[in-house]
């Protein structure tokens, strides 16, 4: 059904870009070969045909005037400028002029080129590599620079963002295309999963961890969920979301804040010698305990729990007593399984 509607959508596109005037809904109707399957060749009233003919029905008209109203609108959506033209007569015709819709020619120096190229690596691992090198061939053909140009046959950055998940692509598709999704997650102090309802607004990685953004259906509430915590299949609905979705901007922040990047206090922790080096990184102090230990001050936020478990028997909080806590209750849950 979606390529079916892909190449109606496709059919009607060009339709309204090869047409030097406005093309009515009865024209359409009549020279789109989706339609016609659909609905026949066009209105009793307009072609003079048997007003009993099961495809002329008024039914036949309605369900017809509704997928063409769909239909443009997503061609609209998809950036095409569709003018609607009244004719002397009255009735109301359809075009998309090319010049309305033609793209400027692109230019890129060699910078551009080599940042392009080295956003299209990083998806090596992802569905969207195959749609990355295809824009980056496509865009070589029309002349951009290569991106060795810059840098020499030997790249000194080598960007990668590992995608191991499996609930990523299934996320990915359905934030892309606005359907609520249902899935298994178990939470980091939780022994068994929970089921939950999300409409997924887009996807985040933090410190090579994936996470999900987006509205929890049944907590009514806005929620980030980590993809190495979601368990079995992701699932669809085909029911329309019930949330606005917040700017891209007002999402990171809320996986910032929730993968610990913001800060609201400070920690302090042990740190095994030679050991913790992401920690060490992100330390505001560090002194030396003896005994093959030192103690670190480090911002503390939201999440900062999950990251220090993930370091085991090297690391053990000292203050505060809540996030010490919470440590403990998600070690615990490791240990029940």
């Amino acid at each position: 059904m979606a390529i079916a509607k892909a190449e109606r959508l496709m059919n009607l596109a060009l339709c309204l870009l090869g047409t030097r005037r406005p093309l009515s809904k009865r024209e359409l109707r009549g020279s789109i070969e989706a339609y016609l399957e659909a609905f026949g060749p066009g209105y009793a009233a307009a072609s003079g045909a048997d007003s009993g003919a099961s495809d002329n029905a008024p039914g036949s008209d309605d369900a017809f005037n509704r997928m063409f109203e769909r239909d443009k609108e997503d061609l609209r959506e998809l950036g095409l400028i569709i003018e609607t033209v009244e004719s002397v007569d009255g009735e109301t015709g359809y075009l998309a002029r090319r010049d309305s819709n033609r793209l400027p020619p692109i230019t890129l120096d060699v910078e551009e080129a080599a940042a392009l190229g080295l956003a299209a690596s990083v998806w090596q691992q992802a569905r969207l590599a195959a749609a990355a090198s295809g824009a980056l061939q496509k865009l070589r053909a029309a002349g951009m620079p290569l991106a060795e140009e810059v840098y020499g046959s030997h790249s000194a950055l080598e960007t990668r963002i590992p995608v191991h998940e499996a609930a990523f692509e299934p996320l990915m598709l359905a934030a892309r295309d606005r359907r609520p999704v249902v899935f298994d997650y178990r939470k980091a102090n939780s022994a068994r999963p929970e089921q939950r309802h999300v409409e997924p607004w887009t996807l985040e990685c933090w410190r090579g961890h994936w996470y999900l953004a987006g509205w929890d259906r049944d907590r009514k509430a806005e929620r980030v969920f980590r993809l190495s915590r979601i368990t079995g299949k992701v699932r669809s609905r085909g029911i329309p979301f019930t949330a606005p979705v917040p700017d891209h901007v007002t999402v990171r922040e809320t996986v910032e804040r929730w993968a610990g990047e913001t800060a609201t206090g400070t920690a302090r922790i042990k740190v095994r010698a030679d050991h913790g080096y992401p920690l060490r990184a992100r330390a505001t102090s560090t002194r030396e305990l003896g005994d093959g230990w030192d103690e670190l001050e480090i911002p503390y936020g939201h999440g900062l729990d999950a990251w220090l478990v993930e370091f085991g028997p090297d690391v053990v909080v000292l203050e505060p007593a809540e996030l010490r806590e919470q440590v403990l209750d998600r070690l615990r849950a490791v240990a029940k399984g």
